[in-house]
C-alpha cells in the first residue's frame, strides 16, 4: 500500500472523508434504491485501489504513476454511466431488452478493472477464482461431463454482471455499501474516543496478575478489540505488538506467544456485536434481523474464548508461569472509572436488540462515542478529531468493498450457470447421503477458500456453494451459514496458509508453521463447535429452554475436558490414556442426546473432583512419571 505525500495525500484524505460523510448521511436518512446505492459505493471506492495499491511491487510507494491515475479515472466511467442512466437500467427487462454497445464496452471495462483491483487489494486467489467463474459463464458449455455449463453470449454475461443486481452489484456489495462502511467509521470513533486503549487496560488490570497473565491479556484484549475491528490480521498487529513481547518476557516460547495472539485475534470476527462484514452478509442471505445473528453467535463465541483462556491457564500452570506484578499493570479502580467508554458499545447492542436497523444503531453509536470523548481532555474530539475519525474508519473500506464486488461475480456465475446445483450433486455423490461426510467436505472447502481469501470473500463463496448442500441434507439454514462462516474464520490459524498465525509469528520472531500448528491446538474447540451446533441447535440458543440449558451445560464441561486432554495437565501431568478419556468425554458433552450429554458432564465433574482430592496422580505417581 502506498504512503502518499503532499497534495496527493491531502486530496485523498478529503476524498475519503467525503465518502464517509455520504455513507453516514444515507445511514441516517435512508439509502438509495439498492442497485443505485451499490453503484455509487463501488464507483467511490474503486479508484482508491489504483491510487493506493501499486500495479507491481517494484512501482513507487510514495507517488502515483500516470497510468494508475488513468486507470482510476477509467474506473469511474462504468459507475458514472449507470448513475446517469439509472432509470433506463432499472426499467430494462433482463434477457429481453438488448444490451447496447456502450453497455457492453463499459461492463467489460468494469469487469477487467475490478479483477485487477482485486489482485492489487485482496490478492491473486480471489481474482483468479472470480476470473475463472466469469470465463465459465461464457465458455462453460465447452467443459466436459459434470462441469458442462449452459451457453451464454458475451452480451448476456455482461448484462448479468453489470446491469442487474445479481452480479457485481449483488447483495454482498450491498452489505458493504449499507452496513460495513458506517461500522468502520464507528470503529474509528471508538479508537479516537479512547475506547481502544480502554479495552487493553481492562484486559491488563483484570487478568495480568493470574497464571500466564500476559497470554490472558492477549485473549481478552483481542476479544474486545476484534469484535469491533472484524479483521484477524489487523487485530494481531493492533494488540500483538504489545502482548507478544509481554508473553515472551515471562517465559513463554516465541511460537506459543504468537499462537495465543493468532487464535485470540481470529475469534474477534465471531464475537458480537459487530463480527466484521460476514455477519451482515449472513443476515442478508437468511433474511433475518441482525440481532438474530448476534444472539446465535454469542454462546459459540463465548465458548471459543473461554476454551482458549482455559487452555492458556492450564498451560501456564503446567509450565509454572506466573503473572505480572500489580505494579506493572493499570490500577483496577482507575480503569473502572473509565467504564463510561463502553457506553457506545452498550448503546449499539441495545439498539440492535430493540429492532433498530444496524445503520441507525451505528450512527447513534458514533454520536455516543463523540459524547464520551468529551469527558477526558486527552481524547476530547473537536471538529478536526471528528474528521480524523471518519477518515480513520473509512480508509479501510477498499478491501471489504472490492472483495464483496468481486465475490459477486462468483455468486452471479453460480446463479446464472446452475453451477451450484452441480456442486450439490457432487457432494451428494461423494457423501452418499451421510450428513457428517458432507459436513467434512464443506469444512475442507471453507478452509481452502479461507486460506487465500479474506474472511468475507471466503464466507460468500463457501455459502454460495456449501449452504444449499447442508440445507438439503436437513440442517437448518442458520446452522449451515454459521458452519461455513466459522471455518472461513478458522482458516486464519490453519496451516499451510494461516494468515493470522503468520502475522503473529512476524512479531514473535517464531517459525510460522510451528506457530500455526500451536494455534490450531489452542483453538481446537473451534473445529468441534461448528459440527456440534449443526446437530444441536441449543448451542446457537435456538432450541427449547431445556435444550438451550442442556447445550450450555454440556459445552461448558467440554471446554475443560478438551483443555485437560490437549494440554495433558490437571493440577499435575496426566498420562496419555487419561487424556484420551477426557477427549471422549468432551465429545459426549457435545452430543445432542441428553443421556450421553449428561454422562459426559458427569464424567468431567467426577474426574476433576478425583484430581482435586489427590485420588489420581498422587505424588508417588508423579515421581514415577518423572
Amino acid at each position: 500500500m502506498r504512503t502518499l505525500k503532499g497534495t496527493t495525500r491531502t486530496f485523498l484524505y478529503w476524498y475519503i472523508v467525503a465518502m464517509g460523510l455520504f455513507h453516514i448521511y444515507t445511514a441516517l436518512f435512508g439509502n438509495y434504491e439498492a442497485y443505485l446505492q451499490r453503484v455509487i459505493h463501488l464507483t467511490w471506492v474503486l479508484p482508491m485501489a489504483f491510487v493506493l495499491f501499486p500495479l507491481r511491487s517494484s512501482d513507487p510507494c510514495d507517488s502515483v504513476p500516470w497510468y494508475d491515475w488513468v486507470l482510476a479515472a477509467l474506473s469511474t466511467v462504468p459507475g458514472g454511466y449507470a448513475m446517469f442512466n439509472y432509470t433506463e437500467i432499472a426499467s430494462r427487462i433482463v434477457q429481453v431488452d438488448p444490451v447496447t454497445l456502450t453497455q457492453l464496452l463499459l461492463g467489460s471495462l468494469l469487469l477487467v478493472l475490478l479483477l485487477d483491483a482485486t489482485r492489487r487489494v485482496v490478492g491473486w486467489p480471489l481474482a483468479l477464482i472470480a476470473g475463472i467463474f466469469a470465463a465459465y459463464m461464457y465458455w462453460g458449455h465447452y467443459m466436459p461431463g459434470l462441469l458442462r455449463g449452459l451457453s451464454f453470449s458475451l452480451p448476456e454475461v455482461i448484462e448479468h454482471v453489470y446491469l442487474t443486481d445479481e452480479g457485481i452489484f449483488s447483495m454482498p456489495l450491498g452489505v458493504s455499501a449499507a452496513y460495513v462502511m458506517v461500522f468502520l467509521i464507528f470503529g474509528g470513533f471508538l479508537e479516537k474516543s479512547g475506547a481502544g486503549m480502554f479495552f487493553m487496560d481492562v484486559a491488563q488490570a483484570f487478568t495480568g496478575t493470574t497464571a500466564g497473565g500476559p497470554a490472558k491479556i492477549a485473549v481478552v484484549s483481542s476479544c474486545l478489540f476484534g469484535s469491533i475491528s472484524g479483521s484477524a490480521v489487523a487485530n494481531v498487529y493492533g494488540t500483538g505488538s504489545f502482548t507478544i513481547p509481554l508473553m515472551k518476557k515471562i517465559g513463554y516460547p516465541a511460537y506459543f506467544a504468537g499462537a495465543v495472539e493468532a487464535v485470540a485475534s481470529s475469534g474477534g470476527q465471531i464475537m458480537p456485536p459487530v463480527m466484521g462484514a460476514g455477519a451482515f452478509i449472513m443476515a442478508s442471505f437468511l433474511g433475518l434481523p441482525y440481532k438474530d445473528i448476534m444472539i446465535a453467535a454469542l454462546f459459540p463465541a463465548f465458548l471459543y474464548y473461554a476454551a482458549v483462556l482455559v487452555m492458556v491457564h492450564v498451560g501456564a500452570r503446567k509450565s509454572g508461569l506466573r503473572g505480572l506484578s500489580p505494579e506493572e499493570l493499570p490500577d483496577k479502580r482507575t480503569v473502572l472509572r473509565r467504564a463510561y467508554l463502553l457506553l457506545p458499545v452498550f448503546g449499539l447492542v441495545y439498539l440492535l436488540l430493540s429492532g433498530y436497523t444496524p445503520m441507525y444503531a451505528a450512527v447513534i453509536g458514533i454520536f455516543l462515542a463523540w459524547i464520551v470523548s468529551l469527558v477526558h481532555p486527552g481524547h476530547r474530539m473537536g471538529p478536526k478529531e471528528i474528521i480524523d475519525a471518519i477518515h480513520l474508519g473509512a480508509k479501510n473500506i477498499p478491501i471489504v468493498c472490492i472483495a464483496c464486488a468481486c465475490a459477486g461475480i462468483v455468486v452471479g456465475a453460480v446463479s446464472l450457470t446452475g453451477f451450484g446445483f452441480k456442486f450439490v450433486g457432487f457432494v451428494f455423490s461423494f457423501a452418499r447421503d451421510i450428513p457428517f461426510l458432507a459436513l467434512c467436505l464443506i469444512m475442507l472447502v471453507s478452509l481452502i477458500l479461507g486460506m487465500g481469501l479474506p474472511t468475507t470473500g471466503a464466507y460468500i463463496l463457501a455459502a454460495a456453494l456449501g449452504v444449499p448442500v447442508l440445507v438439503k441434507l436437513g440442517f437448518s439454514a442458520l446452522a449451515a451459514h454459521m458452519f461455513v462462516f466459522y471455518f472461513a474464520i478458522v482458516s486464519n490459524i490453519t496451516p499451510p496458509v494461516a494468515l493470522a498465525a503468520y502475522a503473529a509469528s512476524s512479531i514473535a520472531g517464531s517459525d510460522p508453521n510451528k506457530t500455526g500448528f500451536m494455534a490450531m491446538k489452542l483453538g481446537f474447540l473451534a473445529f468441534i463447535v461448528p459440527f456440534a451446533f449443526c446437530y444441536d441447535s441449543g448451542i446457537l440458543l435456538n432450541a427449547s429452554l431445556l435444550g438451550n440449558l442442556a447445550a450450555i451445560a454440556g459445552s461448558l464441561a467440554a471446554i475443560f475436558a478438551f483443555a485437560y486432554s490437549m494440554m495433558g495437565y490437571i493440577r499435575a501431568p496426566i498420562p496419555m490414556w487419561q487424556r484420551g478419556v477426557f477427549f471422549v468425554v468432551g465429545l459426549l458433552c457435545f452430543t445432542p442426546n441428553l443421556w450421553l450429554k449428561g454422562l459426559g458432564v458427569a464424567g468431567t465433574i467426577a474426574a476433576w473432583m478425583l484430581f482435586r482430592n489427590g485420588i489420581l496422580n498422587r505424588p508417588a505417581d508423579l515421581e514415577k512419571q518423572k
